[in-house]
């Protein structure tokens, strides 16, 4: 029998009564409104959940008629492998409920390159949890199971992605921008050697000590380097409006990102003169900040008001607070997502003093582990764990969700889920006690985030 929650019926309280029930499976549907999507329309979805000795599993899906005529047609009570055929017929995922849940990245265009969002709820794109061969988005299955997923008193979902910009020099740097709220760390874990030969690649952070003591004062420097900017903002907006035009020609979108290679052919077609223009404002910019060199394994900590800009062919893993706020300062290319630099209030917020950087604190330290602390923030905190061959650590259980991410080796997670570089799980808030182990012949990495309470 399908139940269907009617308003102010919550899917979780249906889960626990049936939980505590003698019944083997219960059919639910339920009503999102995806309110990340412009007009913030509603879907109905249905859940399927299965009981037995071996855990809770679920079917989750939008193919409502499907569902109910395959359930209609069963000559026999629903099963564990039923349920997997259900799943495969439908191509639906069926999770199991007591595993971690594994997190289905989403490749976002940019104009330096791309993000790849494993938590990612936006209109341009939506991260999915993933039973390994298909999935659906994060907030289907956060609408249906939202205690049980983020814990009690977690409202939200922090970001986790990956920052993989062109190996191409002013092509693959980021925006120079600042963040009044957002929290961000960046771990590195590739840098491009044909970009950097010496395995040494960069971040534009924060301001040129040098530079700033040729100013009287923090004022003197702050009016210089706004009038910088401004004049490098004149001759890039003059360009832009030249490649809108090759746009338009070639029938490309205004505001869609175009590849290096197209963007360079149109920069060489340029008036020589004005490719020097650019080139010398450009440079007399960006002498006023400060590259920071980053290897493979560096931690960057990013504090609210400190502009920093991430540099071509340098991929990092990111952790931030679901914040969406930025003021770019500058961008060398046309900035696709808003018709305006944020330059003069950014100047005037912006933090002159860069910390210095400390090396992280050590939580524990034995044969084969070492966990370090990356970050306390107020809302969230990082660890890295590293595993010698055959070592093992225990996560322990906690009231909120925790996200797990491998940067190097092999990783497995009990109950036979391994996980690569580059794979990424939620640990839900009311799951099992999880074993991490190196089952790979090299050093393993993991980093581990968990949220504070709001």
């Amino acid at each position: 029998m399908i139940k269907k929650l009617g308003n102010g019926l919550c899917p979780e309280a249906a889960l626990e009564q049936f939980l505590l029930s003698p019944d083997s499976a219960l059919t639910l549907r339920y009503e999102v409104t995806q309110h990340y999507l412009p007009a913030a329309p509603a879907i109905e979805l249905l859940a399927i959940f299965f009981k037995n000795k071996c855990g809770l599993r679920l079917l989750l899906t939008d193919k409502l008629p499907q569902v109910e005529a395959a359930l209609a047609a069963m000559a026999v009570p629903l099963s564990s492998d039923s349920l997997s055929l259900l799943g495969a017929g439908l191509a639906a995922p069926v999770f199991n409920l007591e595993h971690p849940l594994l997190l289905s990245p989403i490749a976002i265009a940019k104009p330096w390159g791309r993000e790849i969002w494993y938590t990612g709820i936006e209109a341009r794109g939506q991260s999915g949890f993933s039973d390994g061969e298909y999935s659906v988005p994060i907030p289907w299955l956060l609408a249906l199971l939202p205690k049980r997923l983020l814990g009690a008193e977690s409202v939200s979902l922090n970001l986790l992605k990956i920052l993989d910009p062109l190996p191409e020099p002013v092509y693959g740097d980021l925006y120079f921008e600042l963040h009044e709220e957002k929290r961000e760390v960046y771990v590195v874990t590739h840098v491009d050697q044909q970009c950097w030969p010496d395995g040494e690649g960069g971040i534009r952070f924060g301001f040129a000590a040098k530079v700033r003591d040729e100013f009287a004062d923090p004022e003197a420097f702050r009016q210089a380097y706004l009038q910088a900017v401004q004049n490098y903002e004149q001759v890039r907006r003059k360009i832009d409006g030249i490649f809108d035009q090759q746009r338009c020609d070639q029938g490309l979108d205004l505001n869609q990102p175009v590849a290096a290679g197209l963007l360079k052919q149109w920069h060489k077609s340029l008036a020589p003169e004005l490719q020097q223009e650019e080139a010398a404002l450009r440079k007399a910019m960006n002498r006023f900040t400060h590259m920071q060199g980053l290897r493979e394994g560096d931690v960057v900590k990013v504090p609210c008001l400190t502009p920093h800009a991430l540099q071509h062919g340098v991929r990092t893993v990111e952790f931030q607070t679901p914040v969406y706020e930025r003021k770019i300062l500058a961008f060398g290319q046309k900035v696709l997502t808003q018709d305006h630099w944020d330059t003069a209030e950014a100047v005037a917020l912006m933090s002159l003093q860069s910390e210095a950087e400390q090396p992280l604190d050590v939580l524990e330290e034995s044969e084969g582990l070492c966990r370090e602390q990356v970050v306390a923030f107020d809302d969230f905190q990082v660890q890295r764990i590293a595993l010698s061959p055959g070592a093992r650590w225990q996560i322990l259980l906690s009231e909120r969700y925790k996200l797990l991410m491998v940067v190097a080796g092999n990783v497995g997670l009990g109950d036979g889920v391994t996980l690569k570089a580059e794979q990424a799980v939620l640990l839900p808030a009311l799951g099992r006690p999880t074993i991490v182990s190196n089952c790979g012949r090299e050093e393993a990495i993991v980093l581990l985030s968990q949220a504070h309470t709001a």
